[in-house]
């Protein structure tokens, strides 16, 4: 009997009840300094209540230069570890896997809100100096806040902001740490020869352009015990099809030299540069890439891009194009997804709606 969306999936001694992953999804909803609030607890409680097998966090800083925004969720200090504490628990209380994802935005960091502007704050309205692979900062239509092109120091830096925030994301309760490697963000960055010019050990050849990626990914494996799993996420290409960029071809060979220390490659695309060239924006518009790493290598894939319906994510398992079901913008419209999901596949008797809510089954 094949797989589908309400097999369970293990990662080590990790078991999500089934293939439905809520993707990371910024909130922008801090009031200081990084730390988790009511509405990270409600916002993710939910969706663990509505039936996913595994709940991530958004885009979690490791120090507070990599936010987005000044209102971005932050781990790099015990007390940011005692504020998304209460998060995990109950996430876990509620039958799905906590997973968080551990991130730094690079040159895209220092934005307002996308509801106020999404707009490079400078240090007079909040902001601070970015930092990036090469001194070339986010095309902005508007004056980019300051950047640092970064030392060998600053990478060390990086790489031990990530380790840090491994050990508070264990001691707040997360079974899964995802490194963010997608989006345009830094480790993206240093991806792809669109972004990144340096000509020492961390530029130019794939080997030096993927190393900060392997460094990192190692060191969070070295922190995160053997029992639990690690997930990377990348953008499989930069859809710049008409420069020196980050290709699938690339990613393929990445996830490869990966194999021994990752658990999962979280496929998405793009986000390094505004002239990027979508091919479509219809349904699994991005499953391809995860599909292709998921036939070229051996490491489990998560497919993200478009999926809205159940029938069309219980198909990516049975139809082994992935082993996940990646689902973002539709947990936003519909929190309990993955409830009315069983009840649209005929799988009620796979899952479980709340005690509390029962009455209205």
């Amino acid at each position: 009997m094949s797989d589908d969306l309400f097999s369970s999936i293990s990662f080590r001694d990790s078991t999500a009840r089934n293939r439905v992953m809520v993707s990371p999804m910024c909130q922008y909803s801090c009031t200081g300094d990084g730390l988790a609030t009511d509405w990270h607890r409600v916002h993710l409680g939910s969706r663990a209540t509505g039936g996913a097998g595994i709940v991530m966090t958004e885009a979690t800083a490791v120090e507070p230069r990599g936010r987005i925004s000044p209102n971005d969720l932050g781990i790099w200090s015990e007390e940011h570890a005692d504020a998304l504490e209460p998060v995990a628990r109950f996430i876990r209380e509620q039958g799905s896997v906590p997973a968080i994802q551990l991130a730094h935005a690079g040159r895209k960091a220092s934005k307002s809100r996308p509801w106020e502007g999404n707009t490079p704050l400078q240090s007079d309205e909040g902001g601070w100096e970015t930092a990036a692979p090469s001194a070339d900062t986010w095309p902005y239509e508007s004056e980019p806040p300051e950047i640092r092109e970064m030392t060998k120091d600053d990478i060390g830096t990086v790489v031990d902001a990530f380790a840090t925030a491994a050990q508070h994301s264990l001691d707040a309760g997360f079974e899964i740490a995802e490194v963010h490697a997608a989006h345009g963000y830094l480790l993206h960055e240093f991806l792809s020869p669109a972004a990144n010019h340096r000509e020492d050990e961390y530029g130019g050849s794939f080997e030096n352009r993927t190393r900060i990626v392997r460094e990192v990914t190692e060191t969070v494996r070295e922190i995160w015990p053997d029992d639990k799993p690690v997930f990377i996420r990348i953008s499989a290409t930069d859809w710049l099809p008409n420069r020196d960029s980050w290709t699938i071809e690339e990613s393929v060979r990445l996830a490869n030299q990966l194999s021994d220390v990752v658990d999962l490659i979280d496929v998405s695309a793009g986000g390094l540069h505004p002239d990027q060239q979508i091919p479509s924006t219809g349904p699994n518009y991005q499953v391809p890439y995860a599909e292709r790493i998921r036939e070229q290598t051996e490491i489990p894939v998560g497919a993200v891009g478009g999926i809205t319906e159940p029938t069309q994510a219980d198909a990516l398992i049975r139809n082994e194009r992935a082993d996940l079901a990646v689902v973002g913008r539709e947990h936003l419209r519909d929190p309990y997804f993955t409830l009315h999901a069983a009840e649209e596949l005929g799988a009620e008797d796979r899952i479980e709606w709340p005690q509390q809510y029962r009455r209205a089954v």
